[in-house]
């Protein structure tokens, strides 16, 4: 295994790093509600980000969201690119690639995917499809505001790509964290078939877990960081915060999580790229990004002490975020159940 960057994506991430610094200010972020930000997408896919996934892989996409989890920009990122440029460019035919790509290169199209990356709508089997028309219900879309198409899986596991705009309804969610989410009802709403089979599905949700993780790497990252630089100047008994033994603690136990969340998520990102079976991998990745991201977001904000409990400073955010990210993962019992069956099964590389 080897994690070290390309050229291409080193550089994609330096690019990311820049936009999403300049522009996903908390000022612009508290002005952003629970909405998007139109203007930072604009920007990224002005800049040719979302396109260049095709050519960096899935580990490029982790890299850039961890950019994306340090500021917790309010763009649809991590879907368009998990649901739409890696699925379609994976799995979908000549004529799809050559019809959808161009929209999402350039954010004209957003595709989201309806269903929790831990896959439970798959387990209830909400959604039925017919003869190419599909009909249920999905209790809560991320980002589905925001998009033009929405990547919905079956009860069998096959996977159908459908316009928001024939669905029978889409009304609005608000979670945990800002992510311009909604309901999605769906009566005889015609679907258009991505890939066959449950291979599609499996590849897809591995990737969305793999993607998801590298987003958590970047939250927990970047609520560790104002934690360091709040205890640095916040004096208690006439010394800094940090140079109390018991908040050098708190803050190495979060730096080894983020790490941990980082380098399975890495290694998870590479099996795909590599073309090898990244399945346990990233069930490995979604697990630490569940369990050990929640304990970081909870260490970010214990760590501000009274401050941490305002809901407008900004590492509040970071706390959001990661306990919705530990939801939309899955939770770590359902995650490590999942990964107990495959080791039953003798399924584990």
């Amino acid at each position: 295994m080897d994690f070290t960057p390309t050229e291409e994506q080193e550089a994609a991430r330096d690019l990311a790093a820049r936009i999403f610094g300049d522009l996903a200010t908390h000022e612009r972020l508290a002005a952003a509600g629970s909405g998007s930000d139109a203007e930072l997408w604009k920007a990224l896919c002005g800049a040719g980000l979302p396109g260049a996934v095709e050519e960096i892989g899935l580990l490029g996409l982790v890299l850039l969201l961890e950019e994306q989890g340090r500021t917790t920009a309010q763009v649809p990122f991590a879907a368009s690119c998990a649901y739409g440029i890696l699925a379609v460019s994976r799995h979908g035919s000549d004529e799809q690639r050559a019809r959808l790509l161009p929209g999402l290169r350039d954010g004209t199209t957003v595709v989201t995917g309806a269903f929790p990356a831990s896959g439970s709508v798959i387990v209830t089997g909400s959604v039925e499809a017919r003869e190419g028309r599909l009909s249920g219900v999905v209790d809560w879309v991320p980002w589905l505001r925001d998009a033009t198409h929405v990547l919905v899986p079956d009860a069998e596991r096959g996977l159908w790509l459908v316009r928001t705009e024939d669905a029978a309804r889409i009304e609005t969610v608000e979670l945990t964290a800002p992510w311009s989410a909604g309901r999605l009802v769906l009566d005889g709403a015609a679907g258009e078939r991505l890939g066959s089979g449950p291979g599609a599905y499996a590849d897809v949700l591995a990737a969305a877990r793999v993607a998801f993780a590298g987003l958590q790497a970047g939250v927990c990252a970047g609520s560790l960081a104002r934690a360091v630089e709040y205890t640095s100047v916040r004096e208690q008994f006439g010394r800094p915060l940090s140079t109390h033994q018991a908040v050098q603690l708190r803050a190495a136990d979060a730096h080894m999580d983020t790490e941990a969340i980082r380098v399975t998520a890495y290694e998870a990102a590479w099996r795909h790229d590599e073309g090898l079976d990244a399945t346990g991998a990233a069930l490995t990745a979604a697990w630490w990004a569940s369990e050990a991201g929640k304990r970081v977001v909870h260490a970010g904000q214990h760590l501000h002490g009274g401050m941490g409990a305002d809901l407008d400073h900004p590492v509040h955010r970071h706390f959001l975020w990661g306990r919705q990210l530990d939801a939309y993962l899955g939770c770590g019992t359902e995650l490590l159940a999942e990964l107990g069956d495959l080791l039953a099964k003798g399924d584990l590389s």
